[in-house]
Order: C-alpha cells, then sequence, then structure tokens
C-alpha cells in the first residue's frame, strides 16, 4: 500500500511545485480557509490513484469535503489532505506537504507525508517508519528507517507556524520547554518520528486529514498523539454535537515515552 501512496504523493508534488513555481490564484472556501488550483490538482491525482488500486476503499478528501462529496466510510477508509499548510505555500515558504493515510478502526496505520519543495518523505506502516530524500526528478534517492526518541527532560517542543494561541505558550511554560521550534504543517510530527524533538501541542482547530499522515507515521516510529484525557486520538469521527465532521479535539503528540526504571 505504501507503494501506491509513494507513487500518488509523487505525482501530486510534481504538480503542487509546478504552480509554486509558476504562480497561483487563490480563493476562499466557505469557511474563509484559502485554496488554490495546487490543491485541486493534487486531490485530482491521489483521489484518482487511490480509487484505481483500492476501489472498495472510501477517500475522505479535504477539497470533496468542502464541496459536499463526502462519502459513507466504514472500518476502513483514506484521509487526504492534498496540499498541507496552504499558507506556507502562498508565502512561498517551503514547509507544505503532501498527505495521504489509511485508517483502520479509528486508528491511522499507514502513512506518507511529503514536501515537494524541501525534497523529503516520511512514511511508516505498522511498527516501521522511514525518511526518504527526494531527487529533483522526483525520484526516491535515499531511504532510512527512523524512530522517535524517548522524551527528554525538559522536552524540545514544536509549534505551528501559523497557528500558535494561549493555550501553546501556557502548555510550554508548564512543561519547562526551553528549545521551541516553529514548523509548519504536518512536518511537526515527522520531525518528532525522526526523533528531532519531543512534543508538539495543538490547542487550535485541525482536520483529521491534517493529522492523520503525520500521526501514522509517528505511532509507526514509536511515538504517540494523544488527546487531552490521555486516550490516543481517533478518526472518523461523525456526528460531532460539538464540530463538524471529522474536527479533531485538540490533542498532544510525543515522542517515545520513557520505560518503567
Amino acid at each position: 500500500m505504501l507503494a501506491i501512496f509513494g507513487k500518488a504523493a509523487l505525482a501530486a508534488g510534481a504538480a503542487i511545485l509546478d504552480v509554486y513555481r509558476n504562480g497561483m490564484d487563490v480563493s476562499l472556501k466557505a469557511d474563509s480557509s484559502p485554496v488554490t488550483q495546487a490543491d485541486e490538482l493534487a486531490e485530482e491525482i491521489i483521489v484518482s490513484a487511490l480509487t484505481e488500486a483500492f476501489p472498495d476503499i472510501p477517500v475522505i478528501a479535504e477539497e470533496a469535503v468542502a464541496a459536499g462529496h463526502v462519502p459513507e466510510i466504514g472500518t476502513r477508509f483514506f484521509l487526504v489532505d492534498p496540499l498541507d499548510g496552504t499558507k506556507e505555500f502562498i508565502s512561498n515558504n517551503t514547509d507544505f506537504t503532501v498527505n495521504i493515510a489509511l485508517i483502520e478502526n479509528g486508528v491511522p496505520v499507514a502513512g506518507i507525508v511529503y514536501a515537494p519543495a524541501l525534497g523529503v518523505a516520511y512514511a511508516g506502516e505498522g511498527d516501521k517508519a522511514w525518511k526518504m530524500a527526494v531527487s529533483d526528478d522526483g525520484k526516491v534517492s535515499i531511504r532510512v528507517p527512523i524512530t522517535s526518541r524517548t522524551v527528554v527532560k525538559p522536552p524540545v517542543g514544536l509549534i505551528s507556524r501559523s497557528h500558535c494561541d494561549a493555550k501553546t505558550h501556557e502548555f510550554v511554560a508548564e512543561h519547562a520547554v526551553t528549545d521551541c521550534r516553529s514548523v509548519g504543517s504536518s512536518l511537526k510530527f515527522c520531525m518528532l518520528a525522526e526523533g528531532g524533538a519531543d512534543v508538539y501541542p495543538r490547542f487550535t482547530r485541525t482536520m483529521e486529514w491534517d493529522t492523520a499522515a503525520g500521526d501514522a507515521i509517528l505511532r509507526a516510529a514509536g511515538g504517540r498523539t494523544l488527546s487531552l484525557d490521555g486516550t490516543p486520538l481517533l478518526y472518523g469521527k461523525r456526528n460531532q454535537s460539538h464540530d463538524s465532521d471529522f474536527a479533531n479535539s485538540s490533542f498532544i503528540a510525543w515522542g517515545r515515552k520513557a520505560e518503567p526504571a
């Protein structure tokens, strides 16, 4: 399955880079979030690839949902964010990614995150995760296994470049995070997965397609993503009284938990 994910993500990334380098038109969706033709082109490529390879698995994709196209899901479905970090993309920053994940029984079990402008991709499935270098012609040149590190004290923290809030600053102070790095998109999960940081708190709103791929990679690398009650973050949330379908609650993503002494 990761081979299909990788091929789709690389093709979507090529389309995104073409728009990134040659100019883009920006419009606003109903929720006032920005969207570009790169989002739409990438989603079309990914959904087509997934539907052809896995016709019986529903695809929940960000732009389709925004347009009102939401298929029924069972215990197994895909979550797709064709361009995570659209604000970074529009600002000509490089921290934008392509995200594809498989969900089984509410758990992200496989995922790929590709950052085309950085030439790097991450993937995870089961209990194995990898980081890959991607050449300018869109081919994987290096593939190495990664693992999250045991959380150190004080922890190294990651915060969203575009969505930091007062609760995040309170968390940073409460947990004595003295080294706090600002990163865009789902790359925060990937930094945790490769042992480059320890914790990523998120109190502002996210959707499941924003987090599923990175979360799958982090879990495969030995980390965890927890709701504020300490339980693993779940996916496939529908008919929520407090928010829309597929909206996440606040969460804390961590590196590897220390073994009991």
